[in-house]
């Protein structure tokens, strides 16, 4: 093939131009970021909040992860009214840890919800049995997941802060703990791809059309969750958090997602294989998301993480070989911008990960996790053409 400068120039034009573009829509995106609302700390009680809250836990054989939530949850004050733990049929001793907790802290109550209907996924179908099972005198309705950790002042800073906002429905984002050298190497990469598509968390004005949402801590209020019918509207979807909140969005609600690493912890995912198969495979959020929106997002990670570590040994060997070129040069630093950006933003995020782990043997990895950014966005592409057919234990047709 013939290398023209004609042809070359013309070609990195259209890389420099197509590429450009979508940086500039994630720069925007993250200079939102300067001004948002530092992390939640823990908070004291406030009277004002007395047994305002209903706590629902969704189980299915958890009894390897769900005792520091129960324990965390006995922490929380006096804003909790009841904590309603709903468990499938765990056949793995997770209910007999439940009625333990429960015969030492009377809040906690074991709920057994009905066989899963055709077309609802496990965990909207038993949030909703919660939310239908609590009593009706509380003003909040709070899903929690069993693998979370939550810190002892937790519900009180959460409240505190969507009074302060103004918001109808409010999540958190957690502090991640990680452990194996593979999980420290590509959860931050898989990480990485919400912080692109998506504002970060505590934008004070974020966007109700795309907002984001974290099911692990999600707190709404009783009556918008009654006016919307529940978790019926996010009753198939396999990112039901997302779905629903942008739900009530739509119904012109205030939907806020704020930075919890200080008050909630969890360790969602064993190795590296399943943070790659369980978390991979919801990240897509299609199931909250229009095609259009789902293949835009799907570019724009393209442009901005799939492709600046390859780009860039690519264009720098262009170069060696000769290659000379005013807008080969520009692409080439553009790639090079966009790699400092990455690693700049795991400073970002490093608040993110658990520090008892961080000084592990494999933590290290972390600051090797752009790298891994090319299988993170291609994680995403698979995941948006497939429709899971397992999720947490149960097989789904």
């Amino acid at each position: 093939m013939d290398f023209s400068p004609v042809w070359i120039g013309g070609l990195c034009l259209f890389g420099l131009l197509i590429q450009g573009s979508g940086a500039l829509v994630v720069l925007v995106r993250l200079m939102k970021g300067a001004v948002r609302r530092s992390p939640l700390t823990p908070q004291a009680s406030n009277s004002d909040n007395l047994a305002a809250v209903t706590v629902v836990v969704p189980s299915l054989n958890e009894v390897e992860r769900i005792q520091p939530c129960l324990d965390g949850l006995s922490q929380q004050s006096y804003e909790v009214r009841e904590i309603l733990v709903v468990d499938s049929n765990s056949t793995d001793g997770t209910r007999e840890k439940i009625l333990a907790k429960a015969a030492t802290d009377p809040r906690f109550r074991l709920l057994t919800d009905d066989p899963l209907p055709q077309g609802w996924v496990g965990r909207p179908w038993a949030l909703n049995w919660g939310f239908e099972h609590s009593s009706p005198d509380s003003e909040w309705i709070l899903g929690v997941d069993a693998d979370t950790q939550p810190q002892r002042g937790m519900i009180a800073s959460v409240l505190q802060a969507a009074e302060e906002e103004g918001f109808d429905l409010v999540s958190l984002s957690p502090q991640f703990i990680l452990r194996s050298p593979g999980e420290w190497w590509l959860q931050p990469a898989l990480l990485m791809t919400l912080l692109f598509r998506f504002d970060v968390a505590g934008i004070r004005q974020p966007d109700q059309d795309s907002v984001m949402a974290n099911g692990q801590c999600f707190l709404c209020r009783r009556e918008v969750l009654e006016k919307v019918g529940g978790y019926r509207s996010a009753a198939g979807s396999f990112c039901d958090d997302v779905t629903l909140a942008r739900n009530i969005a739509k119904a012109g609600y205030k939907v806020g997602f704020l930075d919890g690493a200080k008050i909630i912890k969890v360790r969602m995912y064993e190795g590296m294989r399943e943070t790659w198969d369980e978390w991979g495979r919801s990240l897509d959020l299609k199931d909250a998301t229009s095609r259009t929106e789902l293949w835009g997002q799907l570019w724009l990670l393209t442009m901005v993480q799939g492709l600046p570590i390859p780009l860039t040994m690519l264009l720098f060997g262009g170069i060696e070989e000769g290659l000379s070129n005013p807008f080969l040069s520009g692409w080439l630093g553009l790639n090079v911008f966009l790699l400092l950006v990455r690693f700049g933003m795991l400073l970002a995020i490093f608040g993110s990960y658990d520090r008892q782990f961080s000084v592990g043997k494999s933590a290290w990895l972390f600051w090797l996790s752009p790298f891994a950014d090319p299988f993170a966005v291609a994680r995403i592409f698979l995941s948006a053409r497939q429709k899971p057919k397992a999720w947490r234990g149960r097989v789904y047709s």
